[in-house]
């Protein structure tokens, strides 16, 4: 594994330098498209991104679970979760990555 991070900067360095955007509104714009996704991902609605994935929120239920350590039953409470489902073509992008 490489260990690298892809951050915000890294991002509107890339917006800066392919679209030719100054410095600040590469900035802004990648600080506008996250703020959107996550209004809508807090909203409940799908965010898809197309060759790359889909984003959603579930709602788990309450369940009953279990510490492996003790064996004691815990009650877990519901709560909504982040899911990203890759598209075929990232998987097969990331797959090919894989060989090399």
């Amino acid at each position: 594994m490489a260990g690298k991070t892809l951050t915000r900067m890294d991002l509107s360095e890339a917006v800066f330098r392919e679209v030719g955007l100054s410095r600040n509104d590469s900035a802004q714009l990648v600080e506008s498209v996250l703020e959107h996704m996550s209004d809508s991902l807090v909203n409940g609605e799908q965010v898809k991104i197309s060759s790359f994935g889909t984003f959603s929120v579930r709602d788990k239920a309450a369940r009953v679970g279990r510490n492996p350590k003790t064996g004691q039953e815990v009650p877990i409470n519901p709560r909504r979760v982040l899911t990203f489902r890759p598209s075929h073509l990232m998987k097969d992008r990331v797959a090919v990555g894989n060989k090399k």
